[in-house]
């Protein structure tokens, strides 16, 4: 059978797709028919080896835009280079007011990072240059699964306008990886990214992820959220994938709703685990 999140197979435990460390679970379907979207969900438990996956096709082997997944890419080459000092450097606001309010202001890379402020990382990409930034991708093979990621002439929009694509396989594998510190950037730059991923952090679990949402070639909305949930200081890395074909829908609700209608589903969030 074909490898099952091949991203992480170089030097770590996953070897071939097989019966006994993958579970398709269909039940979950649920949380996307009751939103009205189609899309994937895949979870490691780091302990067991073992995989639970709802749509194993689309998981492994559709790739599609990451929209803003990839600021954590982007902000590890930006701390690597030292384009970026740390989260608390500020680049400043252009002063060209945009839809979303908490856009319109000077802001760190932290809470660039919380707001998925587009321009703040669209500059950071043109501080980072296109040679640099093509470096540091076929140093990661990101989205390779879909060929080779290559930039042209699109320097702050290439995440963003469909021109590379990432499967929901890969990004649980890039997260994993970051998680551990066994990317190809030193610890201090991981560790950072790392921290300002945590988005709920109390006495059940600790919950960290990035969310993307962009819109596909159709026309319809793709919206991402990738990460990790740790309870009893044991992580869970995850990555969900939808797909809605009203571009308009309030696509941060419903990836939401899904994401945590499932990890309950599963036991996490409410201190059973």
């Amino acid at each position: 059978m074909k490898y099952l999140f091949y991203v992480l197979v170089a030097g770590t435990l996953f070897s071939a797709c097989n019966n006994n460390n993958v579970t398709e679970n269909k039940s979950l379907g649920k949380f996307f028919e009751q939103q009205g979207v189609t899309g994937s969900f895949g979870l490691f438990d780091n302990g067991k080896g073992t995989f639970t996956v709802f749509n194993l096709s689309r998981f492994r082997d559709s790739a599609y835009l990451p929209a803003s997944t990839f600021k954590i890419v982007n902000g590890l080459i930006g701390l690597e280079t030292g384009r970026i000092t740390d989260e608390k450097m500020v680049i400043k606001w252009d002063g060209v007011t945009r839809a979303v309010d908490n856009w319109n202001q000077d802001l760190t890379m932290e809470q660039a990072f919380r707001y998925s402020a587009v321009p703040w990382y669209q500059e950071l990409a043109r501080r980072i240059g296109k040679d640099t930034m093509q470096h540091f991708l076929d140093t990661l093979g990101y989205a390779g699964s879909a060929g080779k990621a290559v930039i042209k002439d699109n320097l702050d929009t290439f995440w963003l306008d469909n021109s590379i694509k990432i499967t929901a396989d890969e990004q649980l594998g890039l997260v994993k990886k970051l998680y551990f510190n066994q990317l190809p950037f030193q610890p201090r730059s991981q560790k950072i990214l790392q921290k300002i991923m945590v988005q709920e952090d109390n006495s059940n679990y600790i919950l960290a992820y990035k969310t993307g949402w962009g819109t596909a070639e159709n026309g319809h909305a793709i919206a991402w959220v990738v990460g990790w949930v740790e309870e009893n200081r044991h992580p869970y890395f995850f990555a969900l994938n939808i797909e809605d074909p009203n571009p308009d829908a309030d696509i941060p609700a419903k990836r939401m709703t899904i994401l945590k209608g499932i990890l309950k589903e599963l036991g996490f969030l409410e201190g059973k685990m």
